[in-house]
């Protein structure tokens, strides 16, 4: 079971069990992960479950697909080029120990 640690918006640290296929937002969203919102349940319109991307896993997880860039840039705060929304991070056992710091809010 793929393991991610989510650094909550006042700096907890948590570690989490995910499920295979699931999204990060799913898995932050099932153990109460602060800062995690996922208002739009994972429809990518919302950016309430927006992350910044621990440098190490930047190119495991990959960039972020045009529509989901698009949400970043009208609707997050402090986007950054590592920013990514959980819900479109698909949980495989190659992310294995992957963090994402949750930024928390959305405009």
């Amino acid at each position: 079971m793929p393991r991610i640690t989510f650094i909550e918006p006042d700096g907890t640290v948590r570690t989490v069990d995910a499920e295979r296929d699931e999204s990060a937002m799913q898995a932050a969203k099932r153990n109460s992960v602060d800062g995690i919102i996922g208002e739009c349940g994972g429809s990518c319109i919302c950016a309430t479950c927006h992350c910044h991307v621990d440098e190490a896993w930047l190119d495991r997880v990959g960039p972020a697909g045009e529509i989901e860039a698009d949400v970043l840039e009208f609707e997050a705060t402090d986007v950054r080029p590592e920013s990514r929304l959980a819900c479109q991070i698909a949980i495989t056992d190659a992310l294995d120990g992957l963090t994402l710091r949750v930024v928390g809010r959305s405009r």
